[in-house]
């Protein structure tokens, strides 16, 4: 008996807080603002600069969803999150939306409270090392110290790696990523352990000399990073995923930032529907028909997104690789506008 007491009085609790935090679209549209969970400094990905002002790939998906509920993507107040803090401040109340550089995995969707809307950037973790040093390959490193964050896949995935190929480390454990990178770059460690996209982040904002450090060919893990919301919000887990899928599905169908407006007039049934012209899809969302339009005019497509944050004409340099479009040999894939 006490224990059916324990789990009915657990089943409350849960239904209770999942009621409380059942309707973020309409708190969102009443406080006229989108409360955004973000790094506390990664270039490419959310990074303030010395205004205040962020910009990177995580922050401008906050801005294209502040612009499809809102109207406008300026409406967004970011909190910079350490790993550890992430998840604890969308599960309660503090942010709408994490959108953080952050791994779906099982444990994190099943076990946290949280759901994650889709993947905005497909990596893998890998090492970076001092040019000095002359190692090619991360099996080179047995033996050595490895600069990791704690709380983060990256931890795990470290021991996992070694553990399989019979070899040791000594992990270099800190709570910050400053913390973490300066250790690394004065050499507390020979190696340094995070996402690929990370690592390019890291060497191209945080190093005296980026030229000065390789980072190695090894990917030794999935790691899909993406948007979450609080688990038991229907609506609002479907307006986030939407919002992702619009940015997709623009860059598939050519729409972009500077010809949205033309190809409202297009004759393709898939634009007129992702615009808003026809098929009155936004009233689904709790939205109105234009909301996909606001994001694609005020912020871009995924492609636009991509290029100006991370792409090869930025200092972080990467390619599309896994993230390009379906069509195009990557693996971003709009689901259908019907």
């Amino acid at each position: 008996m006490a224990v059916r007491a324990f789990f009915g009085a657990a089943l409350v609790l849960a239904v209770v807080t999942a009621a409380a935090h059942a309707a973020t679209v309409d708190d969102v549209k009443k406080n006229g603002t989108l409360r955004c969970g973000v790094n506390t400094g990664l270039a490419g990905f959310s990074i303030a600069d010395s205004q205040g002002q962020w910009t990177g790939l995580d922050v401008d998906f906050c801005r294209a969803v502040a612009a499809a509920v809102l109207g406008d993507a300026s409406k967004v107040a970011y909190t910079p999150l350490s790993a550890q803090q992430r998840f604890t401040a969308l599960q309660s109340g503090e942010v709408d939306l994490l959108s953080r550089n952050t791994t779906w995995t099982l444990t994190r969707d099943a076990s946290l409270g949280i759901v994650f809307a889709g993947v905005t950037y497909y990596d893998g973790q890998g090492f970076m090392v001092p040019k000095s040093l002359e190692v090619a390959s991360a099996k080179e490193l047995d033996g050595a110290e490895i600069c990791v964050q704690s709380g983060t896949t990256t931890e795990l995935n470290l021991a996992d790696y070694f553990r399989a190929n019979g070899m040791t480390f000594k992990p270099v454990v800190f709570e910050g990523l400053e913390e973490s990178k300066v250790a690394f770059f004065s050499g507390r460690c020979q190696a340094y352990t995070t996402d690929a996209s990370g690592l390019a982040s890291i060497r191209a904002a945080d190093a005296p000399n980026p030229e000065d450090y390789v980072i190695l060919p090894e990917i030794i893990s999935k790691e899909p990073l993406g948007p979450a919301v609080r688990r038991g919000d229907e609506q609002w887990f479907a307006v986030v995923k939407w919002v992702l899928n619009a940015l997709l599905e623009a860059e598939e169908r050519g729409v972009t930032s500077a010809k949205v407006d033309e190809m409202k007039g297009s004759p393709d049934p898939n634009v007129q529907r992702l615009l808003g012209v026809s098929g009155d899809l936004g009233p689904l969302l709790g939205l109105d028909n234009e909301w996909a339009y606001r994001a694609i005019k005020q912020v871009g497509n995924y492609g636009e997104i991509f290029e100006r944050n991370v792409g090869p004409a930025t200092p972080l340099r990467l390619a599309r690789g896994l993230n390009a479009q379906w069509a195009h040999g990557g693996l971003m894939y709009a689901m259908p506008f019907r």
